[in-house]
């Protein structure tokens, strides 16, 4: 059973004191990074999932995410503060609970908040006042307000202040007798900030954002990533925090966008757009290199301008520059097949029936995360236009079947010499480690979306 609520100034106290349970719900890349941040600032940590083998992964001190060694999992475990459950009723025992669940697009690239939602009741079944709860999935402004905030409160525990819910009602007030500083939850927002890989920016590294619904909410939730992270950072409001994270993606996403527009223009033009690129970084100021691909990868990049452009028509506004950088992203795997179908047409091969290897299935180097990943796509594009696809990844030996992905797949053994084996290797993610200038003298036909190429010539060699 839980012990009684805690009081705001108590739930600072035991923030400070780093003795406030923490509760992470959502054990991927996101959720485990941030059990074991908290973890090594000295909090107990408890980590929910519906996934019973993650769980038993973690708890047997064994990491299912490649960054993130066994050692690490079992330094958490030894110290006695971290541990994973797939029992949401240990929710009502945790005084932060934290969510990291996806928010990906359905089948009309609307938002899918169904997984927030879901959590948000798994919550309010167990909520009870003196809790904090922070939503860190991106989403569009207002999620946490309007989405979030109205779930938790049909449990009958207030969750703003009693001003802030009277201005919400309207005259009148509505929401229940004054909470004062006891006798209520709070809610707030802190984007992810994720960049799976990067030895530079760990999570603990990466500033935090901080938005609450009100001014308490805001203090406390401050406070707990304060005494966790390297810097946290207050923000006017949850809905500020959730469109600063939708800025960051989405001018990612449309500088992105320029740079493969630009591209496909350079291809026509003989120019080496990578040439270009290296040109304009000298610049000291008012530019910042972006490079070309096969399409977006990754959780947050591909996914959020969209959430935004949704948003924005209950306003009735057309973010037309923002939906057209879109296009173009979601256009590359379609022009990267186009490319190879080119290339092997040159060679007088169709693609139906042509034996197909892509180098890389992660949606960036180095990793072992496929969410979101252009080589997905390309793979199956190029089955529907009937040919034999392999793949090779040293990082993602299996991928599983998936919400957008109908194929279960495995990891062919690859060396160099095997490239000759297929009409075309196309390499669609950049892992180091691999030669590809023995791939490039060894392969009938080499197919480069990423550059690893470059500086190399011969006639199988084609760059998209």
């Amino acid at each position: 059973m839980p012990s009684p609520y805690l009081s705001l100034d108590e739930l600072l106290s035991a923030v400070t004191g780093r003795s406030a349970r923490v509760g992470v719900v959502g054990l991927g890349y996101v959720g485990l990074p941030l059990c074991l941040t908290f973890e090594r600032a000295g909090f107990p940590v408890t980590g929910f999932d519906v996934d019973p083998a993650k769980v038993a992964s973690l708890n047997q001190g064994r990491s299912y995410i490649k960054h993130f060694s066994d050692a690490q999992i079992q330094q958490g475990l030894a110290g006695g503060r971290f541990q994973a459950t797939t029992d949401f009723d240990r929710l009502a025992a945790m005084d932060a609970i934290l969510i990291c669940v996806p928010t990906p697009l359905t089948e009309r690239r609307e938002p899918d908040l169904s997984y927030v939602e879901q959590t948000g009741r798994d919550i309010a079944q167990r909520l009870r006042p003196g809790q904090l709860v922070v939503l860190e999935s991106s989403t569009y402004p207002g999620t946490t307000d309007e989405v979030l905030l109205p779930i938790l409160e049909a449990s009958g525990v207030p969750c703003r202040a009693p001003a802030a819910r009277a201005a919400a009602a309207g005259a009148g007030g509505g929401g229940g007798t004054a909470s004062g500083r006891r006798g209520r939850a709070y809610v707030a927002y802190s984007p992810e900030r994720e960049d799976p890989g990067n030895a530079q920016y760990t999570t603990v590294r990466i500033p935090k954002l901080v938005g609450g619904v009100d001014a308490e909410a805001a203090e406390l939730a401050l406070g707990l990533y304060a005494a966790a992270f390297e810097r946290a950072v207050p923000v006017a409001s949850a809905k500020v925090a959730e469109m600063a994270k939708i800025l960051e993606n989405t001018y990612r996403c449309v500088n992105i966008a320029l740079v493969n527009e630009l591209k496909q223009l350079c291809l026509r033009m003989g120019i080496d757009m990578w040439d270009v690129i290296e040109a304009a970084a000298t610049k000291p100021f008012g530019f910042q290199a972006f490079y070309p691909g096969p399409g977006l990868g990754g959780h947050c990049i591909p996914i959020d301008p969209f959430y935004l452009s949704w948003k924005a028509k209950e306003f009735d506004f057309t973010a037309r520059f923002i939906e057209l950088a879109g296009e173009i992203n979601t256009e590359m795997p379609y022009k990267a097949v186009e490319a190879l179908a080119n290339a092997l047409n040159r060679q007088g091969k169709p693609v139906r029936g042509a034996r197909i290897l892509l180098l890389g299935v992660a949606y960036k180097h180095d990793i072992d995360d496929l969410r979101e990943s252009p080589a997905l796509k390309i793979y199956q594009l190029l089955r529907e236009r009937g040919a034999e696809v392999s793949y090779h990844d040293p990082h993602c030996p299996h991928v599983h079947r998936g919400r957008h992905f109908p194929y279960e797949l495995d990891s062919v053994a690859f060396t160099p010499a095997d490239a000759g084996n297929y009409d075309c290797v196309m390499v669609t993610t950049d892992h180091s480690g691999l030669d590809y200038a023995a791939i490039a003298r060894a392969a009938q036909l080499l197919v480069d979306t990423r550059n690893v190429t470059r500086g190399m010539a011969g006639a199988n060699l084609c760059r998209c």
